[in-house]
């Protein structure tokens, strides 16, 4: 079984989802995906075969200010429109196919972090639609959304404890597995500055769990980092990474900027397709 891991970062993942167009384009067989925040976001659109969606919706509605600005979060709390960006453009604007994706009967994963223990928790996704509320939670930036509440549960990205799950799907018992990285491979994480360290320290003066995971982020991304340096020598899994740092805005309205992204993602899996076909055999 093939089990396929997508990391988020925000805007980067235009980088995903240039990758995921040409797997699908390929007809790359996967069995299960685990995702975190955009990558989760992205992800889902491998279950319902919908090409070039993500990139097409994402220029549309770039510039945008009911998508994704300063003023939604002013006035709802989340930098992402929860009702526009979620459910609007999903159910009718650019629609998700919903029933190709549960048709597809794969397994689907997405990453959150439960705010009140700090750790992260993997959230089975059957029905997208119905299950907004959890890819709105592992893709809560933290200083940028409000938590999210599921089932008497707080949850916020699930990047914060947990950016790559490369450990979770090997536990999921899958023996080949992707990888789809938003960062080159000279990328580490630095530690939280002062400033930001007090904001978080006063916004979730509640949560000192959470406070810890964040504290550490950096800490444990490194520390994952390197083992997938490991595995990807060991053959072990595979990995495709930007071949370049990629440039882009949390909001970003540019929307050659996202396509300049997306094809970069494109590029570099088109040139790493043999070896990634030689692997899964």
């Amino acid at each position: 079984m093939t089990g396929l891991v997508l990391e988020g970062g925000a805007m980067r993942g235009m980088y995903t989802a240039g990758v995921l167009d040409v797997l699908l384009e390929n007809s790359i067989k996967i069995d299960g995906i685990i995702g975190v925040s955009a990558g989760a976001l992205f992800g889902v659109n491998y279950f319902s075969k919908q090409k070039g969606r993500v990139i097409r919706y994402s220029k549309r509605f770039c510039k945008d200010i009911r998508y994704m600005s300063k003023l939604s979060f002013l006035l709802t709390g989340n930098i992402v429109n929860k009702n526009f960006a979620f459910y609007k453009v999903t159910k009718k604007l650019d629609k998700f196919d919903n029933d190709t994706f549960i048709k597809n009967n794969k397994n689907y994963y997405a990453t959150v972090t439960n705010v009140e223990t700090g750790n992260p928790e993997y959230i089975k996704i059957d029905n997208p639609i119905k299950q907004l509320e959890v890819l709105r939670a592992t893709s809560a930036i933290p200083l940028a959304s409000k938590i999210i509440k599921i089932d008497d549960k707080k949850y916020l990205d699930g990047g914060i404890s947990d950016s790559i799950p490369i450990h979770k799907c090997k536990d999921l018992g899958y023996e080949k597995i992707i990888l789809i990285l938003t960062q080159p491979l000279n990328y580490r994480k630095n530690s939280l500055d002062k400033n930001k360290e007090k904001l978080i320290e006063k916004k979730f003066k509640k949560y000192p769990k959470l406070i810890n995971t964040m504290k550490n982020r950096h800490n444990n991304y490194n520390s994952t980092i390197e083992k997938i340096i490991d595995m990807e020598n060991e053959k072990e899994i595979f990995v495709i990474r930007p071949s370049k740092k990629i440039d882009i805005n949390l909001i970003e309205r540019d929307s050659n900027k996202l396509q300049e992204v997306y094809d970069l993602g494109v590029s570099d899996c088109k040139k790493n397709l043999k070896k990634l076909k030689e692997y899964l055999r």
